[in-house]
């Protein structure tokens, strides 16, 4: 792209400069328009690893990386299989995942060809993904160690992190929820939602060991209002939570996917996994024992996004996905041939050029709204300025009318002046 900064709202494109120095003037250009395409009839919110790395930025909490592992002999080989594969899905540069997904086709063939050289792969990468697994566990502490003290830098992370989501969240009940996706393995999204006290709705079942179960009941909650008989409403601060490649509390025992007991940022010597990662942890990529294994339970995490993007009058926000995954490229492309599907593309930065390929790919600017750039995608930024305010505040609306009634007009509440200053309201 020309500048560091893309804007394109509606019909209009533009590629500032220095929007830094005039955010109240982009605020009225940009709020309002996401106001509406929030308020769409199915509404869905793709995050990844740039949502972790904000909030562990704001947090002084660096980020686990996606930088390749030594397995031994066999590295030259394994990486450069990943290099091919990573170049064929318009990646670029291979991470970590694709080196795991070439070690483990690898070791499936050396054990077809009865090679020794198999278990020392094998343990290898045991060995390299208990190493990122724990790496994950770092980065979740450090920033559970900021956000629950009293430190004002704490406070600051806390606060956009729990009003990132609540713009989100905050639909009417009775209107559908929000289907939250992310590609991330932490638990920085559902540490946020228990701040806030949002519920989540996945596909595990039970108390003490969730089960995943495979039938997708479209489960929701309600309550009974006092004095009202069968007419049940609808709970408000309730979303849907789909982690597309797993999470690092997802094992695979007995053969069941179970959700394991594990505190958000636990101690190094918590007991979180057993000796051989790579056969019980559920991340992507998972294990490959045999063809109901690889699909399982990643088909049916595919399938509900699909089904939730993929429909009329819906909308996709994606924020800290850099599009290096062609399978998810591929159902948010198909989303946008219903044209009255619109995705919304914010991004501190167009990696390797991707989000741009996409988008000339998919031919659909007016169904594409996008925010790029280190201003633009700044998560203080984005809830100072940008974001709707949280669609149920009913005190808002009704201050508003009270004051045109009056022949006032109305002034929205202007963004925190000092950004370092946390709204404690909000926490």
């Amino acid at each position: 792209m020309a500048t560091n900064h893309l804007l394109r709202v509606g019909t209009e494109e533009e590629t500032p400069e220095k929007p830094e120095a005039n955010p109240e003037g982009y605020r009225k250009k940009i709020e309002p328009w996401l106001t509406a395409v929030f308020q769409s009839e199915h509404f869905n919110l793709l995050l990844g690893s740039g949502f972790t790395s904000a909030v562990g930025f704001a947090a002084s909490a660096q980020a686990t990386g996606m930088g390749l592992f030594d397995l031994g002999d066999l590295t030259p080989t394994i990486n450069e299989h990943a290099a091919a594969s990573a170049l064929k899905a318009g990646r670029g540069e291979p991470n970590c995942e694709d080196q795991m997904r070439s070690a483990l086709a690898l070791i499936a063939g050396l054990r077809i060809q009865k090679d020794a050289r198999a278990d020392s792969l094998k343990d290898a990468l045991d060995t390299a993904l208990k190493t990122f697994l724990m790496s994950l566990l770092v980065t979740e502490a450090a920033i559970a160690a900021k956000l629950d003290g009293e430190d004002e830098q704490g406070l600051v992370a806390k606060k956009q992190l729990t009003s990132f989501l609540l713009s989100f969240a905050s639909r009417a009940a009775t209107r559908e929820r929000l289907h939250i996706f992310t590609t991330n393995y932490d638990r920085l999204i559902e540490f946020g939602c228990d701040i806030l006290g949002l519920r989540t709705i996945d596909r595990f079942v039970g108390t003490l060991a969730p089960v995943f179960r495979s039938s997708r009941i479209e489960v929701d909650m309600h309550y009974n209002p006092p004095g009202i008989r069968g007419e049940p409403r609808y709970l408000e601060g309730v979303v849907k939570l789909t982690k597309l490649h797993g999470s690092l509390d997802w094992q695979f025992n007995n053969g069941r996917l179970t959700r394991e007991p594990l505190p958000f940022g636990p101690s190094s010597d918590f007991p979180a996994y057993k000796k051989e990662v790579s056969d019980t942890v559920m991340i992507y990529p998972n294990p490959a024992k045999d063809v109901e294994t690889l699909e399982y339970p990643y088909a049916e995490l595919f399938r509900d996004f699909s089904a939730a993007v993929c429909r009329p009058n819906s909308a996709l926000v994606t924020y800290g996905y850099g599009y290096g995954d062609d399978h998810i490229n591929r159902t948010i492309a198909d989303m946008l041939t219903i044209p009255s599907s619109h995705l919304v593309i914010i991004a501190h930065e167009d990696v390797g050029g991707r989000v741009k390929r996409f988008c000339n790919r998919v031919g659909k600017p007016a169904q594409i709204t996008l925010l790029i750039g280190p201003h633009f995608g700044a998560l203080p930024n984005l809830v100072d300025y940008y974001l709707p305010k949280p669609a149920i505040d009913t005190i808002t609306f009704r201050a508003a009318e009270l004051r045109e009634r009056r022949g006032e007009r109305f002034q929205p509440p202007s963004p925190v002046s000092n950004p370092n200053a946390a709204d404690e309201s909000l926490l």
